[in-house]
């Protein structure tokens, strides 16, 4: 009988010469991705780019142009600018079903507070929110770097970004000296670092001639400067702190990945190439870049917002096939993938995984059955009929997959928007990349892993 590292040996064997060239190839490109898309905003604006130059249109341009839509076409519909819908045309009318394909954008992080801006002995500091799941002293001593939006009252909108080009300064959140840490070390690790205590270190300059909060002022000076907005203009803005620095190819053999944010933009690169390299397809073809993920899909731009529902409805419409009772079996009929990360098999702490239900590096896409937490709670459980249908195309097309759960029974759990999609009656099961560090600043991926899922999204997408 063969061991787990001979199977592990034999998938990185079916990669040797031009063909492990071509796999390196397309995670050059995910690393350039990963390096430039650091919130949602520049994923979905970065993505929408990528379709345009490879013949996608905006939807709303199809409607106001009163243009009809047929076969082969290709399109999308922008959400705000933080979530994403691409279609492409297939030739069954959508009534008999959609393959979708759904990934969220956003990712743990800081957020600026909408007056973050103060100082304090002499320090310039910015006041932070932290944004989903995450272990607030992995982000203390890290180089920060700030991305956003800024939107001033005349509506000019002012993209913002320090801390990524190599001359850019970084900014960081400070942590207390080892010397002093009696007291701290005694606390347990959710409370070490406390979310109050996120205070960025910005500046440390004082502006001549201010006698009051000078140091406070310069870096107000220097914004101003630079980007043309004055502090109350913090209100209107949409600002995110994240890891600074490009992703980068990881381990010796450089065989992994290194990057912020690949829960969940593994899936969402991995799903965006497998739609724009597909062409013609039997049943339209979806792929979504939703928000709000980390924090409950809730809002305009998450998952729970009607934006897919109704923009499905415009589709039908311009195909000159809408009706609510189709629109209903559309969504019913339709087969999706829940595109999510799964956590990767980590030999350091071993006791809260199961090997026999686990991802591992280096053993292609994963599907999880079910997630949620303990007793499944807030899980989709899928169907064994879809999953043996799932199972036909995988080994019809020579994608390597496993299957998984997220740890043990009583360590945690997690959720994903499968659930969500479920509610219309269709078929949904989470795949996706394992990952290790899930949640850290820097999380790690395998490109074998991510390269069979590019594949995997693809057998899906143009299954009959």
């Amino acid at each position: 009988m063969s061991t787990r590292e001979d199977k592990n040996k034999k998938v990185w064997e079916k990669y040797i010469g031009e063909k492990r060239e071509e796999l390196f190839e397309f995670c050059r490109g995910y690393i350039n991705y990963m390096s430039i898309c650091k919130t949602e905003r520049e994923c979905v604006l970065t993505s929408i780019n990528m379709a345009e130059a490879l013949g996608y249109r905006n939807l709303e341009d199809i409607i106001n142009n009163n243009e009809r839509l047929k076969a082969g076409d290709k399109v999308y519909c922008n959400n705000k600018d933080k979530a994403l819908a691409l279609f492409l045309i297939g030739k069954e009318p959508i009534e008999k079903g959609l393959r979708i394909i759904g990934s969220h954008v956003d990712s743990p992080r800081l957020d600026l507070k909408q007056n973050p801006l103060y100082e304090d002995t002499g320090l310039a500091m910015m006041e932070t929110h932290y944004y989903g799941g995450v272990k607030k002293y992995q982000w203390v001593t890290l180089p920060l770097a700030i991305h956003g939006v800024v939107v001033k009252k005349d509506g000019t909108k002012i993209n913002v970004v320090i801390g990524e080009d190599d001359n850019d300064p970084v900014i960081g959140v400070s942590d207390l000296l080892i010397h002093l840490s009696a007291d701290q070390l005694q606390k347990k690790a959710n409370v070490v670092v406390e979310g109050e205590d996120l205070n960025l270190l910005v500046g440390s300059i004082p502006l001549e001639d201010k006698e009051k909060d000078a140091v406070k002022a310069n870096i107000l000076r220097i914004l101003n400067e630079k980007y043309d907005f004055d502090e109350d203009d913090f209100i209107s803005a949409e600002i995110e702190v994240v890891p600074a620095g490009r992703a980068r190819e990881y381990g010796l053999d450089r065989s992994m990945i290194m990057a912020y944010g690949q829960d969940d933009r593994v899936c969402a690169y991995t799903s965006l190439m497998a739609l724009l390299d597909t062409e013609e397809v039997d049943y339209t073809s979806v792929v979504l870049l939703v928000d709000k993920e980390e924090v409950g899909s809730n809002g305009a731009t998450g998952m729970h917002s009607r934006f897919f529902e109704n923009t499905v409805s415009e589709v039908m419409d311009r195909l000159g096939e809408y009706s609510s009772l189709k629109l209903r079996r559309a969504l019913s009929n339709s087969k999706m993938l829940s595109a999510d990360v799964s956590a990767a098999f980590d030999p350091n702490y071993p006791s809260v995984m199961e090997k026999k239900n686990s991802a591992y590096f280096g053993k292609g896409l994963v599907f999880n059955k079910y997630t949620g937490a303990r007793g499944k709670s807030g899980c989709n459980d899928a169907n064994p009929e879809y999953i043996a249908w799932l199972r036909n195309i995988m080994e019809e097309n020579d994608v390597v997959y496993q299957t998984a759960e997220l740890g043990k029974v009583d360590q945690g759990g997690g959720g994903t928007i499968a659930y969500i999609l479920a509610e219309y009656n269709m078929e949904v099961i989470d795949c996706g990349v394992a990952l290790q560090n899930m949640h850290a600043p820097w999380e790690i991926s395998s490109k074998l892993d991510v390269y069979e899922t590019m594949r995997g999204y693809k057998a899906f997408l143009e299954a009959k």
